[in-house]
């Protein structure tokens, strides 16, 4: 599976885990919803496992683009609420400068 698949596959295991946690909290769900949270962000643990970089931290650094565009994603197809300019600006500076991370002439040690 290629990188950028495994990081959004990542990401909305992340999200889904996350806002698991969320409903049970703020949302006043039942302590049923922490199960499936937790088998989500174990999944998104695994994930990042799975992406051919040398250096996990270079891996987490460009994956936390991907996250936040996909948490836009979220925000607009869970939540109900579209993404304004600021949002979308945001998440376009942080996909470049994941991409500038991804292919960056890095020194191998």
């Amino acid at each position: 599976m290629p990188s950028l698949a495994i990081y959004i596959a990542a990401a909305f295991a992340e999200i889904a885990g996350c806002f698991a946690f969320w409903a049970w909290l703020r949302l006043d769900r039942s302590p049923l919803w922490l199960l499936p949270g937790m088998v989500s962000l174990a999944l998104f643990a695994f994930l990042l496992t799975r992406v051919d970089l040398e250096f996990a931290g270079r891996t987490y650094a460009a994956y936390g683009a991907i996250y936040i565009a996909a948490s836009l994603v979220w925000l607009w197809a869970a939540e109900g609420q579209a993404p304004d300019r600021w949002d979308l600006a945001g998440a376009i500076l942080c996909v470049l400068g994941a991409a500038v991370i991804l292919m960056g002439p890095h020194a191998r040690t």
